[in-house]
């Protein structure tokens, strides 16, 4: 009797001792396949059809800067998998990386062609200023207010292999007078009134392409004539971060 409780007690003992090493919770095992790499190319050509040139933009240059234009690598890593999303996204600062379909609606307005020099005013994540890269033979130009966003977009865009780009910190409401004129200038946040500097700064015939409003905004683009006055087109309702600076004084 005393041999036959001896081997249960061992038996029941091996049955209820813990493993010393368990596997942790939620972790997959070692031997697991790796997750398979979003496939962006395919994300932004889905994009280009459905919302860019399913929506009316028609000029092929700034279809293909946009099939090209990486804009995953501009947005933070938790949003990556939205990057292709027609929708604006926050990058910190209090700022936000623009809707592709508007990207691509400005950059068409802006009417580029080669050899031209264009302004970006609001670098930001550096997207508009990757797909003015992308147009081709096209002379660069983009300043940032904000200098912590400047400085982390400007390596970026190094990283990324946009070398060529001319880019400054500083305030946008006054342009870049040494470099102008310039055939084209893009806003990316709205004043509450056109930018007098801006307007000076544009050679004749060129095209500013700007938010303008306050709580109602409205994508405006204006064409300075040969003998220095402008028209003005409505393009259509828009939400963009307010300008700062220099604008924040003007009445």
């Amino acid at each position: 009797m005393s041999r036959f409780l001896t081997i249960v007690v061992a038996v029941l003992a091996t049955a209820c001792r813990s493993d010393p090493t368990p596997p942790a919770r939620g972790r997959p095992p070692a031997t697991s396949t790796p997750p398979i790499a979003l496939d962006w190319t395919g994300a932004r050509d889905r994009m280009v059809d459905d919302a860019i040139a399913g929506r009316g933009v028609t000029d092929a240059r700034v279809l293909q800067a946009m099939r090209r234009a990486p804009r995953h690598e501009m947005v933070p890593l938790a949003l990556r998998d939205r990057a292709y999303d027609d929708r604006p996204l926050p990058i910190g600062h209090g700022q936000t990386i623009s809707q592709p379909y508007v990207v691509a609606a400005m950059t068409e307005a802006a009417e580029l062609t080669a050899g031209e020099r264009v302004l970006e005013v609001g670098t930001g994540s550096g997207y508009q200023a990757a797909v003015l890269a992308e147009l081709g033979d096209v002379e660069v130009y983009s300043i940032e207010i904000v200098e912590p966003l400047a400085k982390q977009t400007h390596e970026l865009l190094r990283r990324l292999g946009y070398d060529k780009l001319h880019l400054r910190i500083g305030d946008g409401y006054l342009g870049w007078p040494e470099a102008a004129p310039f055939d084209a200038i893009i806003v990316t946040a709205a004043p509450p009134q056109v930018p007098q500097p801006l307007l000076d700064q544009l050679a004749p015939r060129g095209r500013l392409v700007i938010p303008v409003g306050d709580r109602e905004q409205y994508l405006q683009v204006l064409t300075r004539q040969p003998d220095g006055s402008t028209t003005t087109e409505n393009l259509f309702e828009v939400r963009f971060v307010p300008m700062t600076g220099e604008a924040q004084h003007v009445l």
